[in-house]
């Protein structure tokens, strides 16, 4: 039986319902991964059609992600009591097909971090370890999945934020083509880097919700959908980047290792020179930024949202809504993109970076005219544990070299679980042109028996039996 045959119909089921509330609480206590959940079988009653393909099968949702009737607090103190009035595309493609938003996950505010330990709502985490973080900024949609509360969660990547919580916590993480799925209903914070992306507890459920939600949507001017000439799923040559160091012992054995299982298979392995990936990290961080100071002027406390009390100038308002609102990280980001948009400096910083992307991108097309997809690790490291050992933010910062690049050339991405070192979860990511997910997808399956035993202690699927 497949994963999702073994979800199907569960909250139309009333007995199934209670013996899986009583799984979540439990876990919950543990993971904490969601910041609001609602498990009942009352949205199954607009769509009640049990041969749909998701009929009664529950799943996450990242909390910047919209879902009519559920908050929408992207993490962040500004919007802590915002309810959404509307669902989000990709959403609403689910549950077209049967499918039950359940709750709304924790994520690093506005999806700024790598551990959501940035979310100034809650903590968050790794099944694992509890001691460990769960990645970000999908970590709370990464962390139920890996502990088996929903077999899929959405999540949103604009920068690895799918893909390395993914790889801490030992499930699979698609970050599509920048177009192929609908970014309506995202609360926006990197308009041209960010999209969908989804986070699976095998490749068969990943692969269902990609066909589920790529759509092209007349709600966004940025989505394409599948695109009709879409490159071959075929694969012979698996490109492996020059520019990788940096990698912790763990790391580089199971990229070792996954490059060697990919031999065995009968791939050919290139090494692919790059040189425009030694700009990734300030390219993508100047352009994010910029963004993201323009995205989030919106969150004034005029319209919705928190507002600070008793200031009696509307500028001071907004001034003082504004800093006690958002949490220092966001705060940061937005000086930072403010700095580099500033009148004199655009040439010298956000241009430039716009000329980076240009020349990453390029980069990334002749790698793949002698390679059909590109190897990487996800992230330098396994999940960090807090306090001692723990990395600082710059180095956060600087360890999204790997996953970044993807974004900043608008091509797909998957994080695929390799493995187990010291008790901890390793992943690696495939790369491919433009729309190539089903290329990806093929390649993955290949090297899915590394997954076999990426099973976190937490997890106990005997309550569906």
């Amino acid at each position: 039986m497949t994963l999702l045959k073994s979800w199907h119909g569960l909250l139309a089921d009333m007995q199934k319902i209670d013996a899986y509330k009583k799984y979540v609480e439990s876990i919950e206590k543990q993971i904490s991964s969601f910041l609001e959940y609602a498990i009942d079988g009352s949205r199954l009653k607009e769509n009640s059609d049990k041969n749909l393909p998701f009929y009664g099968i529950p799943f996450g949702v990242k909390d910047n992600i919209a879902v009519k009737d559920f908050k929408l607090t992207c993490g962040s103190n500004i919007l802590k009591d915002f309810v959404s009035p509307y669902t989000a595309t990709a959403v609403k493609r689910l549950e077209e097909q049967g499918a039950v938003p359940v709750g709304k996950t924790n994520l690093d505010e506005f999806g700024m971090g790598s551990s959501t330990d940035n979310s100034a709502l809650l903590k968050s985490n790794n099944p694992w370890k509890l001691n460990s973080v769960c990645g970000g900024s999908s970590g709370g949609s990464a962390a139920s999945v890996a502990a088996g509360l929903v077999p899929f969660a959405l999540g949103s990547d604009t920068g690895g934020s799918v893909r390395q919580p993914a790889s801490f916590c030992g499930c699979y993480g698609l970050k599509p083509t920048y177009g192929a799925v609908s970014r309506f209903g995202l609360v926006a914070y990197a308009s041209s880097l960010e999209v969908v992306g989804i986070l699976g507890q095998d490749i068969e459920t990943t692969k269902a919700v990609f066909n589920t939600i790529a759509f092209e949507d007349e709600l966004d001017q940025t989505s394409f959908g599948i695109i009709e000439n879409a490159p071959s799923d075929d694969a012979a040559v698996i490109g492996i980047i020059k520019q990788v160091a940096g990698l912790s012992p763990q790391i580089e054995q199971s990229y070792n290792e996954t490059i060697e299982e990919l031999k065995s298979k009968g791939y050919k392995v290139v090494v692919i020179d790059i040189p425009a990936l030694e700009y990734v990290v300030p390219a993508y961080y100047t352009i994010a930024t910029a963004e993201a100071s323009a995205n989030l002027a919106r969150f004034t406390g005029i319209r919705y949202g928190f507002r600070a009390d008793d200031i009696d100038t509307q500028e001071k308002m907004v001034a003082a809504t504004r800093n006690q609102g958002f949490g220092d990280e966001v705060k940061l980001r937005i000086l930072l993109g403010t700095y580099v948009l500033r009148s004199g400096f655009q040439d010298q910083y956000y241009i430039r970076a716009q000329k980076i992307r240009t020349a990453i991108r390029q980069g990334f097309d002749r790698a793949f005219n002698e390679c059909d997809l590109i190897l990487s690790p996800v992230f330098p490291t396994q999940a960090f544990i807090r306090g001692e050992g723990e990395l600082s933010a710059f180095a956060q910062k600087m360890a999204d070299n790997f996953t970044a690049s993807a974004n900043l050339a608008g091509i797909p991405s998957m994080a695929i679980p390799t493995g187990v070192k010291d008790g901890l979860p390793v992943g690696m990511q495939l790369m491919g042109p433009e729309f190539s997910e089903e290329r990806i997808f093929k390649v993955a399956r290949k090297l899915s028996h590394m997954a076999k035993d990426v099973v976190p202690p937490i997890l106990d699927s005997s309550w569906r039996k």
